[in-house]
């Protein structure tokens, strides 16, 4: 059922796109300059836009937030929060400040210069899935659907191209600028909408007197198998292709380093304020909407304007994150994959054609497996084993022959890919262990070999 809308908010979710747009094509003439400037901004991003657009990129499944959060309580903070945190510090305090001065514009410049170029090329295509927008389209295009009644797969285009009609010009500073006013946008709306859940369903002592056992659980009620697995996925973070991008991008090493620090600060912040919305949304909603419980809940308790504001916050936070992905997406295609084997057309160009490529990935994705938290999870326990120990070993002195490199992103990804779809059509996983387990210790036993033999040659 469509949420309903009076022109007030109708208005405000009008300006907000107008000024998007604006924002977006400003100086859009000389990003194209260069690839250097279409992709990092000439490496001059400053450290508020730095946790600006880290911060903003960070929450486009924001309607599964508040799914899993209506559905499961403070398990999501467990499982989306905190092991985020815990590797992104990691990142911050060892990666970050290597991959400025390293001065590679890709993760995939990196393994190509580390392992040789069909590991190069092979990274590429594992993060063109990895990063894929697609299930932050599907959000919107849900959230579009749902606000306007359109059908499905109209909202799905509608939502492709107004997310990604300025980065064709722009590139990532258009990214830049326009995720620094959706970080206002998010931030004010879901404060706007703590306040007056506050104010209208009482304070926070009494939401957690009123709610099921379970959703004081960390575990939600899920097996610690599953729990765990979550946390383990999060070493997504070390080959995030946003973070990587944004750390080449920075004007200094320091600035990369702290830039990161200071988002989760920010991140922490914003955690708060959805999951205790999502929390809210459980004690004053049904349950027949979860995965619209912050529209619902917002429709519910704000005055018109403001529920325009707050919709805008939603789907400035989603659209953050697409834009943001759908550049790396176009980067990885056009420019690591198809430059990378011409290696004589123009990477820029190719990059933009790239953004066609990747938004016919995207929105088949996001038709075939309509579930953000299930695409993150495949996307997260297929793909991040074949790529994070390579990418680790890149910052060492280690270097395998590139062809066993490449059985050791192959393997592990087939591996686990077999696993989940075993476990899908048996409706259990094989041992009852989660893909993402027997692809990592995959990958640990074929790097186990190839370092024995590494030490058998030097021998």
């Amino acid at each position: 059922m469509p949420s309903s809308l009076g022109i007030l908010d109708y208005a405000v979710i009008v300006l907000y796109l107008v000024l998007l747009v604006f924002l977006g094509l400003t100086r859009s003439r000389t990003s194209r300059s260069n690839q250097r400037e279409y992709i990092l901004t000439g490496r001059r991003l400053s450290l508020p836009g730095f946790v600006a657009t880290l911060v903003a990129t960070w929450y486009g499944g924001i309607l599964g937030v508040g799914e899993n959060t209506f559905n499961y309580g403070i398990q999501t903070w467990f499982i989306f929060g905190l092991p985020y945190y815990v590797f992104a510090a990691l990142f911050a305090l060892f990666i970050a400040g290597k991959i400025r001065q390293l001065e590679f514009i890709s993760i995939p410049d990196q393994f190509n210069k580390h392992f040789g170029k069909y590991p190069g090329i092979l990274s590429a295509v594992f993060l063109l899935f990895l990063a894929s927008p697609a299930p932050y389209i599907l959000s919107i295009g849900i959230l579009i659907q749902f606000l306007f009644g359109i059908s499905y797969v109209w909202a799905l285009l509608i939502a492709t191209t107004l997310s990604l009609i300025y980065i064709w010009f722009g590139g990532f500073g258009a990214v830049v600028r326009t995720d620094i006013l959706q970080f206002i946008l998010m931030f004010s709306g879901f404060i706007l909408l703590i306040i007056f859940a506050w104010i209208k369903i009482g304070s926070p002592v009494y939401l957690l007197r009123n709610l099921p056992e379970t959703h004081l659980s960390p575990t939600g009620g899920q097996s610690f198998q599953f729990i765990a697995v979550w946390f383990f996925i999060a070493l997504w973070t070390f080959i995030d292709p946003g973070f990587y991008q944004r750390c080449a991008a920075a004007r200094t090493p320091k600035i990369a380093r702290n830039g990161i620090l200071l988002s989760i600060v920010f991140w922490f912040a914003f955690d708060m304020l959805t999951l205790f919305s999502g929390l809210y949304a459980r004690l004053a909603l049904d349950g027949n909407n979860a995965l619209f419980s912050f529209p619902l809940l917002g429709q519910q308790l704000l005055p018109p304007i403001l529920y325009g504001l707050f919709l805008t916050g939603i789907i400035a936070t989603i659209m953050s994150t697409i834009d943001s992905l759908g550049l790396i997406s176009a980067v990885t295609f056009g420019r690591d994959i198809v430059w990378r084997l011409k290696n004589k057309s123009n990477p820029t160009r190719l990059t933009q054609y790239g953004l066609a490529v990747m938004a016919a990935i995207a929105l088949i994705l996001a038709w075939q497996l309509p579930s953000v938290v299930k695409l993150w999870y495949l996307l997260g326990s297929v793909i991040v084993p074949g790529l994070l120990i390579p990418f680790l070993l890149t910052f060492t002195k280690i270097s395998l022959p590139s062809n066993h490199t490449l059985f050791i992103m192959i393997v592990p990804v087939l591996l686990a890919g077999s696993w989940y779809f075993a476990g899908i059509s048996a409706s259990t996983y094989p041992l009852n262990l989660e893909p993402f387990y027997p692809g990592l210790a995959g990958s640990i036993i074929l790097l186990s070999i190839g370092l024995l033999r590494l030490k058998k040659k030097a021998g």
